[in-house]
């Protein structure tokens, strides 16, 4: 495992003020030091995991051990996970004045640089994207809009998936104060955490950002927005993206909060007839991450991902 610091000009000068240098970790499989002349210029798929909302790179390392799963599952690829911890709790991995371009820290800096430091194989067919809860969502989002970077897709428990409903937006936001916010439950802060990413407004200090309602009364333009960026809504205007991916899986626990987007999301794919995997297993949204990254997630990624062994 290797704990580094990478820097995105894509998140340089965000008006909220988060880092553009990220935290990313790397998990080598053990073949790739070996001394043997055939292993010195092996080189390997990547599969890139995108940590949940109100979480950190850090957190997910030590609550899923990657390091262990890539040893316990004999699965020759390199794992990067990058940190998209921003004020408001995450940056929904959008690209935002206000958040900071996250989409093309992930698709376009993150992989160059892997691809700089790290004996990779190159190309799309060898690149694998999954995340947990927003970094689920963030997987289908990026695998339509970055088809030409990712070539399978694996979302645990991904939330989001459905257009965020005009009930979602509170009045009461539009009154509160940046401490009142930053000291706020994490659904409510989920909620500036979506304006910045989805409906910034650079013109509008000190959230940057329009909120669900404008004194007093849903803004029927933002929710517009916001419903925009969910991939049920997405989905029929990326097919062709969709249907470019060697794999495709979803899946999520029974007792899930965000299981009715799954279901819609996975009904959605099989109306257009993109082919994926999906599963209900037994479980909520987070109990059973670390078993399913081993068991399920680098299995696929093994069938689907070009050069990959086990």
């Amino acid at each position: 495992m290797e704990k580094t610091t990478v820097h995105s000009a894509a998140v340089e000068g965000n008006l909220e003020g988060n880092t553009a240098d990220r935290t990313v970790y790397v998990f080598l499989p053990d073949s790739y030091d070996d001394k043997g002349s055939r292993a010195k210029g092996r080189r390997y798929p990547v599969i890139y995991f995108l940590h949940g909302y109100n979480s950190t790179a850090d957190q997910y390392v030590e609550r899923n051990d990657f390091d262990a799963a890539l040893k316990a599952s004999g699965t020759e690829a390199i794992i990067v996970v990058p940190d998209s911890m921003t004020k408001w709790g995450g940056s929904m991995y959008s690209n935002s004045p206000t958040v900071g371009n996250f989409e093309d820290f992930i698709a376009q800096d993150l992989v160059a640089w892997t691809d700089k430091h790290f004996r990779t194989i190159p190309s799309r067919e060898a690149r694998g994207l999954a995340g947990h809860s927003m970094g689920g969502y963030g997987t289908l989002k990026l695998g339509m809009k970055r088809a030409d970077v990712f070539g399978a897709l694996y979302a645990m428990n991904p939330c989001c998936q459905i257009p965020r409903p005009a009930s979602s937006a509170d009045p009461k936001y539009e009154g509160w104060s940046v401490d009142q916010a930053l000291t706020a439950d994490w659904m409510s802060r989920g909620n500036f955490a979506v304006a910045a990413a989805w409906s910034p407004n650079p013109g509008k200090p000190p959230f940057f950002a329009d909120l669900g309602t404008s004194d007093g009364k849903v803004n029927d333009l933002v929710i517009a927005k916001w419903a925009a960026n969910s991939p049920v809504a997405m989905a029929s205007q990326y097919l062709p993206s969709l249907r470019r991916m060697s794999g495709i899986a979803i899946d999520t626990g029974d007792t899930d909060f965000v299981r009715a987007d799954d279901e819609l999301i996975h009904e959605t794919l099989t109306r257009f007839g993109i082919a994926h995997d999906w599963e209900i297993y037994v479980g909520d949204h987070g109990n059973r991450v670390k078993e399913r990254f081993r068991t399920y997630v680098l299995p696929f990624f093994t069938k689907h991902l070009k050069g990959s062994t086990r």
